[in-house]
């Protein structure tokens, strides 16, 4: 028997389960071409970390990168399409506590993003056995930084979506927030390079971006490499996931934008 929180994080889970053409094959697949010309590219012209090759080091930033994403998509989306085509009050009508949306929205969402990353590492991993050229290998040496930066990750981002969901009132105000805030800091915190082949400048900023402790966290747990100590990346993904989520329970429950 489903309690209300579970009943509507079924909800949320079916919502994007139904279209998984667009939800999940869709961005397995662009992923995929990332990583087709990326790595065909830049293979032989950009070094990493010591004894990885580019496609190696590549694939665990795509991975991340694609559960950040969907996790973000799918909590925004939903509250966005919920307030505009006015289905959002027969959630209002409900004894749900803010702590329930919370759980319900946030969790579904880490759903969407870890079916995604798993997507997306299969899908690599297949592109990978079928080359002859490549000797890469996807099992992680630390699969326990793996599993707790990709839950992490997906957790702060899928609350970060509700807050934005929250927020914006249309979806070009949606399309704004993710092409302007989440675009920018996913595809700058370091899944296409190592930070340390950056001016110094430059790199000072990426350690401004949690999206790229994010990234480096999870792809620490493939190699055991990575840009910063693994320990201060979970360090700031812990404290980033503890201030947006008390903001957004906080504007859950004070019901901004979605109570009169």
């Amino acid at each position: 028997m489903m309690t209300g929180w579970t009943a509507l994080f079924y909800k949320e889970v079916l919502r994007f389960w139904k279209v998984g053409f667009q939800t999940v094959a869709a961005p397995v697949l662009t992923a995929v071409l990332y990583l087709l010309i990326f790595g065909h590219v830049l293979e032989d012209h950009v070094q990493v970390y010591n004894g990885v090759n580019y496609t190696a080091f590549l694939i665990p930033g795509l991975v991340m990168m694609s559960v950040l994403q969907n996790a973000f998509a799918n909590s925004s989306s939903s509250m966005v399409q919920s307030k505009i085509m006015g289905n959002l009050v027969f959630l209002l009508l409900t004894p749900l506590s803010h702590w329930s949306w919370f759980f319900a929205y946030t969790l579904s969402a880490m759903v969407r993003g870890m079916v995604v990353g798993l997507g997306v590492l299969l899908a690599t991993g297949l592109f990978i056995w079928q080359s002859s050229s490549l000797h890469v290998s996807l099992l992680p040496q630390e699969p326990l930084w793996v599993l707790v930066f990709a839950l992490s990750g997906a957790a702060m981002l899928g609350a970060l979506g509700l807050i934005a969901g929250l927020w914006a009132e249309k979806f070009d105000q949606m399309a704004a927030f993710q092409n302007f805030v989440i675009m920018p800091m996913t595809f700058l915190s370091g899944v296409f390079y190592s930070i340390h082949s950056l001016p110094a400048f430059w790199q000072g900023v990426s350690h401004l971006n949690p999206f790229f402790y994010m990234i480096d966290g999870f792809r620490y747990g493939f190699f055991g490499q990575s840009d910063v100590s693994p320990w201060l990346s979970l360090g700031v993904v812990g404290v980033s996931l503890t201030l947006v989520s008390a903001l957004a329970l906080h504007l859950l429950r004070i019901g901004f934008k979605i109570r009169g």
